[in-house]
């Protein structure tokens, strides 16, 4: 796709990858886990910025505490639209969603019908404490490079991290289509995880094999 900035031009006819799959700025958009489209993007200075405050900030929260919460939100659905869970919710009304939409447009209503993998971690750390770690955005790609850019980005899967994942097996950031936490290493080539906005519209466990993640990032959990 190619590199676009949304404009009051493009509000009605160009379909935008804002969310780390094709997303239309009506808030109509795919699946995350099965759209392949990401907008190449670059991480501009006020997308590494935003967090800029998090970097030193600790939190008196546990790998083991964030992955529970993940796990209790198994089998909540998306419903026909593609939306309407409260991680979408939640994320339409946030601080963060103000800002997102500063940098890649649209508005809020667009958030409550759009892929939601990332707002899931999001909002998961948010409600645990961890958000000044895990993170929050919409965007996977713009998620992954603030890891990066906190310098709290690799490639060993560790149990709470923050996994990205390429379908195409690609180990570019500007690749990631979707992401969830590790709950394990395997130790086989595969790792199991939490994940929202599955190919099914779900948070559910899966079993993901490693070729298919691009990195992981790091919280720094206490403990």
């Amino acid at each position: 796709m190619a590199k676009f900035r949304f404009t009051a031009a493009t509000k009605t006819n160009i379909a935008r990858a804002v969310l780390g799959a094709t997303v239309l700025a009506s808030g109509l958009g795919a699946h995350m886990g099965t759209a392949a489209a990401t907008e190449q993007q670059p991480a501009t200075a006020a997308t590494q910025d935003d967090h800029a405050k998090s970097r030193e900030t600790k939190v008196n929260v546990t790998a083991s505490q964030v992955l529970e919460l993940a796990k209790s939100q198994v089998g909540i659905s998306e419903n026909a639209y593609g939306g309407g869970t409260k991680f979408q919710k939640w994320y339409a009304n946030s601080q963060r969603a103000a800002e997102t939409i500063a940098r890649d447009g649209g508005k809020r209503a667009d958030y409550i019908n759009a892929p939601w993998c990332a707002m899931f971690v999001s909002w998961v750390g948010e409600q645990t404490g961890a958000r000044p770690q895990v993170g929050w955005d919409a965007w996977t790609v713009a998620h992954a490079k603030w890891f990066q850019a906190n310098h709290r980005f690799g490639d060993a899967a560790k149990p709470g991290a923050v996994v990205f994942f390429s379908w195409s097996g690609s180990k570019s950031l500007d690749d990631i289509n979707h992401v969830g936490f590790v709950e394990k290493d395997n130790g086989d080539g595969t790792i199991s995880t939490v994940e929202g906005n599955t190919g099914n519209g779900k948070v559910e466990e899966r079993v993901r094999p490693k070729s298919q993640v691009v990195g992981y990032g790091y919280p720094e959990y206490a403990g």
